[in-house]
């Protein structure tokens, strides 16, 4: 049995799961809406304030299937009720991001502005910047693989380099620095 299948998806209040036909999920609450389309072989019931993830058999492909489909169920729920954050962080001299609703314009060294248009889910918001601190872009959404889908193409607006650590990363994420060149060799 699936370790992670096998667990049931408790539902907070404010929160309603419901299986239509076709075998799609849908899940509502208090931050949104949202429906995931499950493998036909796959069975979803909700008993009372849980969901439950069934598979039929134990081949390796239900299996892998029964893991999948609870933990897509879970982010959905987790999502239209509590939303997911993913904050980055701009890292150079003169890097900054303007937020003019669903348009953000960064400033990243290059020899023009570059300006990206946000799906309408993905809500952003530039922190304020501190004296000394980097500029912090914080993304907001109740689709957890949607947000951090932005967030990736994001950061390969300028992908932080690995000698001065400069461009865009995530907050608390961990750079593979390398050494520049040594002036001793003659």
């Amino acid at each position: 049995m699936s370790r992670i299948g096998k667990l049931p998806v408790h539902l907070p209040a404010k929160v309603t799961v419901e299986v239509l036909p076709g075998n799609v999920v849908k899940v509502k609450g208090p931050l949104g809406e949202l429906s995931q389309k499950v493998d036909p072989d796959i069975t979803v019931t909700v008993e009372g304030n849980e969901v439950k993830v069934t598979r039929p058999t134990d081949l390796p492909r239900h299996r892998s299937l029964h893991g999948l489909y609870r933990a897509l169920i879970h982010n959905m729920v987790v999502g239209v009720s509590e939303g997911y954050t993913i904050r980055q962080e701009l890292v150079g001299v003169g890097y900054r991001v303007d937020v003019k609703g669903q348009i953000l314009e960064f400033a990243l060294g290059f020899s023009h502005d570059v300006h990206m248009m946000l799906p309408a889910e993905v809500k952003a918001e530039a922190e304020p910047v501190k004296k000394g601190a980097n500029p912090v872009l914080v993304l907001k959404s109740a689709d957890k693989q949607l947000v951090g889908q932005v967030a990736a193409k994001i950061r390969s607006l300028r992908k932080p380099e690995p000698y001065k650590g400069k461009g865009i990363k995530f907050v608390g994420e961990q750079l593979r620095r390398k050494a520049g060149k040594s002036a001793g060799a003659k």
